[in-house]
Order: C-alpha cells, then sequence, then structure tokens
C-alpha cells in the first residue's frame, strides 16, 4: 500500500549507487518506510530530515520530491488500525481469511455482528476485495452449502485457480473445500489411461476436473444431486477442455445405471458415505479402486473401513490417508480399496 509524500531525496550516480546506498543504510540516513526510485542515470534515495546536511556534505545532492511511502505494517496490522474507533472489536477480528479470485471470506464471532458494514468495507480496503464475505454457520445439510453473508460489495461468482485447473463458483451457493487440496493434486497424478471413472459425488468437479485433465482416463461419468453444483460443474468441464472426457449427470448416484463397469470409483463425501457403498460396489469391475472418504476417530479409520466393506466383499487396503482435521479427535481420511471380488467375504 503506497501513499504520496514530499522528503528529502538524494541523488545518486546510478554507476555507484549500490555501494552508497547500502552504507547509508548502515548509518541508518535512509527513510526505510520510503520507495527507492531510479531511472538510467541516478537512483534517488529518501533521506531522513536530520541527515540532510550530512548527505550533502558526502558530495550528493539532496532536494525535495515526492516519494511513494511504503506502509510496512502487515495486512492484520492495518485493519486493526481502520478499525481501531470500534474498542468492542478489539481482540475479535480475524486475523486469517480465504482469497477466491478476488472475494474474501471471513469468520466471525457474534460479537461482530453490529459492525458487518465497517468490517466489510475495512477488508475490502485493505486486502484490495471486490467482495467480502461471512462465513456465518459454515456448511450444512445434504447437499453442504455454505451459509455465506456479503457484507460488502455484491458479486459473489469468482474463480479459484488451482493445479491448473480453473474452478467457477458461486460463494454464496456452492461449498469449496480449501483443505482437500493435496488430494485434489493427488487425482491430477493418478495413472488412469484409459479407464472408466464414476465421481459419486462430483460437486463442481473437485475430483473430477484435475482426473479428467491429466490422468489419462477415457470417460468419467461426474454425478451430482445439487443442482447448483451441477451447473457449476457443466460449466468448469466446459471451461476445462475435458467435455470429450466427462458425462456430467443430474441426480442421485443410486440412479446409475449399469453394473461392472467401472475401473475406479470417486467417493468423496463424508460422514454418511458407507450408506453409498453398495451402490459402488455394482458400479465397480474387479480389481478397481475405490477412494473412499469418511470422517473416523483418529486410530480407528482401519477398523471402521473393515467394519464397512468386510461384510460386503473381498478388498485389499492400498492405502489410508488423512486428508484433514474435521473435529476434537476426528479427521477426515481416504482409503483406497482394491475390490478383489465383489463377493460377499467369507467369515
Amino acid at each position: 500500500m503506497f501513499d504520496l509524500r514530499r522528503v528529502p531525496i538524494a541523488k545518486v550516480p546510478a554507476d555507484e549507487a549500490g555501494p552508497v546506498i547500502c552504507r547509508l543504510m548502515d548509518l541508518g540516513r535512509v527513510d526505510v518506510h520510503a520507495k527507492i526510485s531510479r531511472d538510467r542515470e541516478f537512483r534517488y534515495v529518501p533521506i531522513l530530515p536530520d541527515f540532510v546536511d550530512e548527505v550533502r556534505s558526502m558530495g550528493y545532492e539532496v532536494g525535495e520530491g515526492d516519494a511513494h511511502t511504503l506502509d510496512r505494517r502487515s495486512p492484520q496490522e492495518r485493519i486493526a488500525h481502520a478499525l481501531s474507533h470500534i474498542p468492542e472489536l478489539e481482540g475479535s477480528l480475524p486475523d486469517r481469511w480465504e482469497f477466491v479470485g478476488d472475494i474474501v471470506i471471513l469468520k466471525l464471532d457474534a460479537s461482530c455482528e453490529r459492525y458487518l458494514d465497517e468490517i466489510g468495507e475495512a477488508y475490502a480496503k485493505v486486502l484490495g476485495a471486490r467482495t467480502v464475505c461471512a462465513d456465518v454457520h459454515g456448511v450444512s445439510g445434504e447437499f453442504r452449502r455454505p451459509s455465506m453473508r456479503v457484507i460488502h460489495g455484491s458479486e459473489t461468482e469468482s474463480v479459484r485457480l488451482e493445479n491448473g485447473i480453473r474452478y467457477r463458483f458461486d460463494v454464496t451457493k456452492v461449498m469449496f473445500a480449501s483443505g482437500n487440496t493435496d488430494e485434489r493434486m493427488r487425482m491430477r497424478r493418478l495413472d488412469c489411461a484409459g479407464e472408466t471413472v464414476v465421481d459419486m459425488f462430483a460437486g463442481i468437479g473437485y475430483f473430477t476436473l484435475p482426473l479428467a485433465k491429466f490422468s489419462g482416463a477415457r470417460r468419467v461419468f461426474a454425478c451430482e444431486k445439487n443442482p447448483e453444483s451441477y451447473h457449476y460443474l457443466v460449466r468448469n468441464v466446459r471451461d476445462n477442455g475435458v467435455g470429450d472426457v466427462v458425462l456430467p449427470m443430474l441426480g442421485d448416484n443410486r440412479s446409475i445405471p449399469g453394473s461392472n463397469f467401472a475401473d475406479r470409483i470417486l467417493m468423496g463425501y463424508v460422514q454418511t458415505t458407507s450408506e453409498f457403498i453398495p451402490v459402488a460396489l455394482r458400479m465397480i469391475r474387479e480389481g478397481g479402486t475405490i477412494h473412499y472418504h469418511d470422517t473416523f476417530y483418529v486410530g480407528e479409520q482401519e477398523r471402521k473401513v473393515d467394519e464397512f466393506f468386510g461384510p460386503l466383499c473381498e478388498y485389499e487396503v492400498l492405502g489410508i490417508r488423512e486428508v484433514k482435521s474435521f473435529a476434537p479427535s476426528v479427521s477426515h481420511y481416504v482409503a483406497d480399496i482394491r475390490i478383489v471380488s465383489r463377493s460377499p467375504r467369507r467369515r
């Protein structure tokens, strides 16, 4: 952030500027809160007023000119200063936020409720945001809809660029799990050459898009039940140039026809994912892989995977990864499971 002001400026020839500027800085003569400017022949060094005569005695011309003052305070400090006239907010302002393009998303507590307009304006100005939204209650419901309140601006649709993928969505209508970045990156690195893949919970294309664009999959059936998410899924498939690979499907994944046709299945949902295992087992070929997402108490993930899959099929766990923390002592995991046989396992 830059402001214009008048300051003493030393005119230093370009061919001697390096060592001279270093010496002046070592001596504490340079105004370090101002920007050094330049042209082909000279460097224009802002000098603290108390040392103007000393710098002149060193043989350098010192005049007065416009300089850009660099505000070296952190964004958090500048936001706190901008809202310092509201003492009730002291200690309550979030010092972290999420950017989605030029939209900023904040988590605010109840103490901020009376001052949402002022907070939105301060964060927008300091962070250069077009729109500021407050995440009120997180996500909820079957469709994992966000509870988002616009507190500055009006545009809520934006594009998130991540690992070569463009995710377009409306932050007030569609959840974007920023904590799943590593898993989306892993989908990009998979070798799915020639495979038929089913994404049972496609959303806006979180896992579908990197897998379709980079893994070599022949066909990806991307199923999404939420009409708003489906709208952006279709848009993102087009914008990322994977329309020849991805077939978006609107509806409940339990209505996907066919059996024994998928080489790989993505089950990127949590908490009630186990209810959909019979559907996945109907579609998967023997030898195929299911990427099963769910939330488990830390340390119980292997036992729970066996509890869910063991009675239904013969399987091999290729690996279990923690995606992110979900709640105290609970994490979101993904288990890579190879289906040896779709027949129930003998006990």
